[in-house]
Order: structure tokens, then sequence, then C-alpha cells
């Protein structure tokens, strides 16, 4: 069991350069725009600290959450680490340099930030074979080292109809709703979710 002791916002940065140093732990949240990462967070946290915008592609920040949790079990132990909330990628009403220099901001973000011990992505299950979805879980494991790991979670799951759901059941998929709710009921829902998250951050091979 998993308690959630505290969470902050910390701070926004639009560079590599602008963000905190590299001396915690993290969680990186990745996706299309308009995918559901605020909710999908803020569900996670049970707090509403992430923030979306109602223009797709608006958001141009990468946004720093810290985090401690404690892991209940026969040798209890607090772990802290932080969460890393990343512009929406595939959708932005700006103009192409500025657009250019964000991706570029941010795959430097993903390729050379050491701290970084599980990528997130979240990839909406009512278009699961996207070729920029595709091309971003083939970059993410390009770039994964040794002590890092990828997790995919499809988001919108409530959007489907019941036949579309059972097939995502049958391939084993995580799946989150868009209304504050982790369903995943194969898997223990939320719970489950934050127990595969910490995996990620301390390199359990289960995930």
């Amino acid at each position: 069991m998993i308690i959630l002791k505290d969470s902050k916002f910390l701070t926004s940065a639009t560079n590599l350069q602008g963000c905190p140093p590299p001396d915690m732990m993290e969680v990186v949240f990745l996706g299309r725009s308009n995918v559901g990462k605020s909710t999908f967070i803020n569900t996670i946290l049970e707090k509403n600290l992430a923030k979306s915008s109602s223009t797709p592609g608006k958001t141009q920040l990468i946004n720093f959450f810290s985090v401690l949790w404690e892991k209940k079990a026969e040798d209890s132990q607090s772990i802290s680490f932080r969460f890393v909330d990343l512009p929406g990628f595939g959708y932005a009403k700006v103009s192409k340099g500025t657009k250019k220099d964000w991706e570029d901001n941010l795959w430097n973000f993903l390729n050379h930030r050491s701290c970084i011990k599980l990528f997130v992505h979240l990839v909406d299950a009512r278009h699961t074979q996207l070729q920029i979805d595709e091309y971003v879980s083939e970059i993410i494991q390009k770039l994964l080292k040794p002590d890092q790991r990828l997790l995919s979670i499809y988001t919108k799951f409530d959007k489907l109809n019941k036949n579309e759901q059972h097939r995502l059941y049958q391939k084993g998929k995580l799946v989150a709703s868009n209304n504050d709710k982790i369903i995943n009921k194969n898997y223990g829902g939320k719970e489950r979710i934050r127990e595969m998250i910490l995996d990620g951050v301390l390199g359990i091979e289960r995930i």
C-alpha cells in the first residue's frame, strides 16, 4: 500500500538549463496535446496541481512537482521524487520557429536529464496506433539508459464502447478514464498504477 504523504508544485522551466538541479529521481509524463495528462497526474496525486489549457498546445513549460510517498510494508519507507509534466506534442498554434525551438528543448531535456527514472507515455485509447505516438515510443526506447523504464498508459478509456474496452483489457493494457478515475479493474486501479510508477522510480523490473 502506498500512502500519499505530500505533493506540491515546485517550478516551471522552458529548457534544460532552467530546470531544478538533477538531485532527485524523476517521473516524466508525456503525450499528445489533449491526451489528459493533467487529469491523470491530478488523479494519481489526489490534488489539483497540474493545470490544463483550453487551447491544445498552448502550454510550453516543463512543470515540476515534488512528491513524497510512503510504501507500507514490513519495513515501511518514504520515497521522495518529482513528477515532471511536459508540454503536449503534436499540436500547437505557434510559429514554425517557436515550435522548432520548443521541440528541440523537449528532446534535449529527455535525452540529457540524468535523473529521469521513468517515462510515462500517455496514449489516447481511441487512437492507439497514431504515427506520432509510435514515433515517440520508438525514440524513448532508443533514449533509455539501463536505469530508466518506459510505461505506456491508455487514457480516455471511458470514451470507448464496451467491445473496444474489452479488446484493450484482453491485451493487458493499463487504462485510465477522462473523468478523474483510474479504471484498471484487472490491475487494482489507482493503487496498482502508483505501485508501477514507484517500481519504475526504484528500478524494480516488474513493469
